[in-house]
């Protein structure tokens, strides 16, 4: 029999590889649709050079978090109230968005000119989305990628790459009309609340409240025994 220099992957592993990478792939791309967004209202307001520099300083960020939390993502899950923080910084990360929307708008009405906007306050934003938004990110892939932590590392980093792309556009296209941006602003607010909504859900579960929870809320907003077993089958991988 001849002896190969490397290890041919089994039919079955391969074949679940494959899977796992497309279901790591396709929530990836799902999230960083949101995550442009939010980084391209962020740079919006910057000229040309700059935006270019601060979505790459964010894109940097990106990486370094996504990479870290992917890799601490079973650790992460144990963390009791992550995602509901998270969720909580990205709303305070909206309100900024909203007043800087807000205060360029006036501005523009009472000069006619854009007004420049900061390069520090746009990084800061991204960077502040970034974290929240990797965040939720990794920890939403955790499950789907199980033990395959490099495919969960390649499929966050071609998203990364697409976001990039898909932020500058979206910055480009805000620059030139600032009232889209309320728009992808409730896109915004919309992944925060429902980070918060899910992050609070899984702080009932962990905190061993479900009983008392369920008998105060709506019967359609219960927590279902399936999806505490879906929490708990995600911890412990």
């Amino acid at each position: 029999m001849l002896d190969l220099p490397f290890q041919i992957p089994a039919p079955d592993l391969l074949a679940e590889q494959a899977v796992v990478l497309g279901q790591v792939l396709m929530i990836d791309l799902l999230l960083a649709g949101d995550n442009a967004v939010a980084v391209g209202l962020s740079a919006a307001g910057l000229d040309p050079k700059q935006r270019r520099a601060a979505i790459l300083s964010g894109l940097a960020v990106a990486v370094v978090l996504r990479i870290g939390f992917a890799l601490l993502a079973t650790q992460l899950l144990n963390v009791i109230g992550l995602t509901l923080a998270g969720g909580l910084i990205l709303l305070w990360v909206c309100w900024k968005m909203w007043r800087d929307l807000r205060a360029h708008g006036q501005a523009e009405l009472a000069t006619g000119v854009k007004p420049a906007k900061s390069f520090a306050s746009a990084l800061f934003q991204i960077m502040l989305a970034d974290l929240s938004m990797s965040l939720d990110n990794v920890l939403a892939v955790a499950g789907a990628a199980r033990d395959h932590r490099y495919l969960l590392v390649f499929g966050l980093l071609l998203s990364i790459a697409l976001m990039g792309v898909a932020a500058s556009w979206i910055a480009k296209v805000l620059n030139k009309q600032r009232w889209l941006g309320y728009f992808g602003l409730l896109v915004v607010v919309y992944v925060a609340l429902h980070m918060v909504w899910d992050g609070y859900r899984v702080v009932v579960i962990d905190m061993n409240r479900t009983a008392e929870y369920n008998a105060v809320m709506p019967a359609q907003l219960d927590i279902t025994p399936a999806e505490i077993a879906r929490h708990q089958h995600l911890k412990k991988h």
